[in-house]
């Protein structure tokens, strides 16, 4: 993902500020009578199978997503292994803390603290990410891993504090034994608190080493301990996507190789995984994050756990020898290439074998004895050039001759167009690349222009994975003011486009998928949440419509003959759920203006006397959904009767509709 330029946005500010000046003048007048059209839209022909795994959601760790949002741990900086082994920690009172570094065999875990405490008390407060989030009467699982060294050791209470230092829940732990062990216990919560922190409070004399200090609420995804927060996992299945995409994004290349995500150092047990500077900390002056690390509690077998969670294809990125071109462009020798190429082969095994070959069994041991059955793997991100061309061609000699069912996703590109997408197009088209990743972080007005970007794509080259796109407009001070209805219409109006050329484009998925409201480096996002509570955008909206009325094969859907592509501002596609026997028809209003159109359906079967419409709909594209206001624009549903086959339906200004009819023989 690139970031826009600046003169881009002052353009698009001015013209969404003229176009909300227009909106504001229409709506003080009396619109015309709607002028009625006429759509044609036949049920019985067929234009195109669309793959059950079409809408799906990218995650990557950007904004807080994994450490400090869907990874539900509270505690920042738990095993001391930040850069500043106390980033996160504070001490006050009596008595004496050292960060104790053991690296000989230690290597993934090396720091503990050691505690000698006196007859005063001594203080450990930790901050949590931005804070820790505290429901009233939810409880919470305190975890630390310790010793006591001698045979003196202090009487340690854990606190839970609020905004004021008020302890709201207190518990005394358990001694310590010699040698180290884990201890837990957990505790409830007396008070509702978005920025609440933990205290362990050492009272008396004595010597203790503690590492991993941990808080989970109990409350997780599936309750899982050590696991995923509940409500935004909630907010993902929700969504019914098709597949998920992680770990990313630019979190995959890293500044520089060092500093690669590697899927090896992600599985195992928690405590052996090695921490790493997350590479958005300070990738953007104007939102530093010093403090921003991934522990990889979320790992690889986590994310394979998620999509099977939540009923999605799996769909890992693996470095392909590339660091991010646009900071270190730090690339391997081909001839140093095959430590890559293996772990891609590893991952497969992870995935799927057997319990007898090394990685199948680390799968089992870890709790999931039966395959994910991964079908799919990303080479790289969106490198670019001739080096990638080389490497990519590389992994798929390899990949193709050990795994043929495997299909292979290449990038095009960090852009839309231009010399790199062009390059990679006509190196890999001759390729056994299966899909190409397109990416298009564009203007509204791209957006609008380009639905019919895919009509005329040549069908016997690569499918396409629409791998990360949304629509950059204006933005205000609030973080969540980039998610505009603007954006989301626009983005609604393109999705009708990859919808209707369903043979060719087989995936897509809207980019960045989360963000922490009062730590992000990215926007716009599709899910804002704070330490308690979390925000569907009008992007969001947009793309649960698509996802949950996907329907299995494109119908064709005319006006005058043509396809819906900005006549009058309409951009729309009808398809058919065979399964549920229903016919969809999605219509984008992209105008201020209220539209009727007369729609004639031709179909073999009769319709059912009632259809469900669905609209998404609001006055003011510059408006959005905040987590003060979530549901500012949300879609409505109602009942509307059919007569026969035809059916005068009038669609709003500035609306994404969906229109459901059931069919019966």
């Amino acid at each position: 993902m690139n970031s826009i330029p600046t003169w881009l946005l002052i353009f698009f500010c001015l013209t969404c500020t003229e176009m909300n000046l227009v909106t504001a003048q229409t709506a003080s007048k009396t619109l015309p009578t709607p002028i009625a059209n006429t759509i044609n839209i036949n049920a019985d022909q067929r234009i195109a199978k669309i793959s059950p795994n079409m809408w799906g959601i990218f995650f990557e760790d950007i904004n807080f997503a994994a450490d400090g949002g869907l990874y539900a741990e509270l505690i920042k900086n738990r095993s001391f292994e930040f850069a500043n082994p106390l980033q996160g920690w504070k001490t006050s009172g009596k008595g004496k803390l050292l960060v104790v570094n053991q690296e000989a065999g230690h290597e993934k875990n090396a720091r503990y603290v050691q505690i000698t405490a006196v007859a005063e008390p001594l203080l450990l407060t930790n901050e949590g990410f931005r804070g820790i989030g505290l429901k009233e009467n939810d409880t919470y699982r305190f975890a630390v891993a310790a010793q006591a060294p001698a045979k003196n050791q202090p009487r340690i209470t854990l606190q839970l504090l609020d905004t004021l230092n008020q302890i709201i829940a207190s518990k005394e732990l358990p001694a310590f034994d010699k040698e180290w062990n884990n201890y837990s216990l957990e505790v409830k919560a007396t008070k509702t608190i978005e920025k609440a922190k933990l205290r362990l409070s050492f009272q008396g004399s004595g010597v203790v080493n503690m590492d991993m200090i941990s808080l989970f609420p109990t409350d997780t995804w599936k309750k899982r301990p050590g696991g995923l927060r509940k409500d935004l996992v909630q907010m993902l299945a929700d969504l019914k996507p098709g597949f998920l995409r992680f770990p990313g994004g630019c979190i995959v290349e890293g500044k520089d190789l060092a500093n690669r995500y590697q899927w090896k150092e992600t599985v195992g047990d928690p405590l052996n995984r090695k921490i790493m500077v997350n590479r958005w900390n300070t990738e953007f002056a104007r939102r530093p994050a010093p403090d921003y690390y991934q522990t990889f509690g979320l790992g690889f077998y986590e994310y394979f756990q998620l999509a099977e969670d939540i009923g999605a294809k799996a769909l890992p990125i693996l470095n392909c020898g590339m660091a991010c071109q646009y900071n270190t462009a730090e690339v391997v020798a081909n001839t140093q290439l095959d430590p890559y190429i293996q772990d891609a082969v590893d991952l497969i095994e992870f995935a799927n074998g057997d319990l007898n070959t090394k990685w199948g069994r680390l799968r089992g041991e870890m709790g999931h004895p039966k395959p994910f059955n991964l079908d799919r793997i990303g080479v790289g991100n969106e490198q670019w050039g001739p080096q990638y061309i080389e490497k990519y061609k590389l992994f798929e000699a390899v990949l193709k001759a050990k795994y043929p069912n495997i299909k292979l996703i290449g990038a095009a590109g960090p852009s839309a167009a231009g010399e790199h997408f062009d390059f990679s197009w006509e190196q890999l088209k001759g390729s056994s690349v299966d899909f190409m990743d397109e990416h298009y972080y564009m203007s509204p007005d791209w957006f609008l222009k380009n639905a019919g970007r895919y009509d005329t794509y040549d069908r016997k080259g690569p499918k396409i994975f629409a791998g990360e796109f949304a629509a950059h407009g204006p933005d205000g001070a609030t973080s969540e003011s980039k998610n505009t209805w603007l954006s989301a219409l626009t983005e609604a109006a393109f999705m009708t486009g990859l919808e209707r050329n369903a043979d060719i484009v087989q995936m897509a998925c809207y980019a960045p998928l989360l963000a922490h409201v009062d730590a992000w480096q990215w926007r716009p996002d599709l899910i804002w949440f704070d330490n308690l509570k979390a925000m569907a955008t009008p992007n969001y909206w947009v793309q649960k419509m698509f996802s949950t009325f996907k329907g299995t094969d494109v119908v064709s859907m005319l006006s005058a003959g043509k396809t819906i592509i900005g006549k009058d501002s309409l951009y729309a596609n009808a398809v058919v759920d065979a399964a549920k026997k229903q016919l969809i028809v999605k219509i984008v209003n992209a105008s201020g203006k209220e539209t009727r159109q007369t729609l004639v359906i031709s179909s073999r079967e009769e319709l059912n006397k009632k259809a469900v419409l669905h609209v998404l709909q609001h006055d003011r594209l510059l408006d959005i959904n905040s987590l003060q206001e979530p549901g500012a624009i949300m879609p409505a549903e109602s009942i509307i009767a059919v007569r026969g086959k035809r059916l005068i339906l009038d669609i709003p200004k500035y609306s994404f509709s969906i229109l459901v009819l059931d069919m019966k023989k």
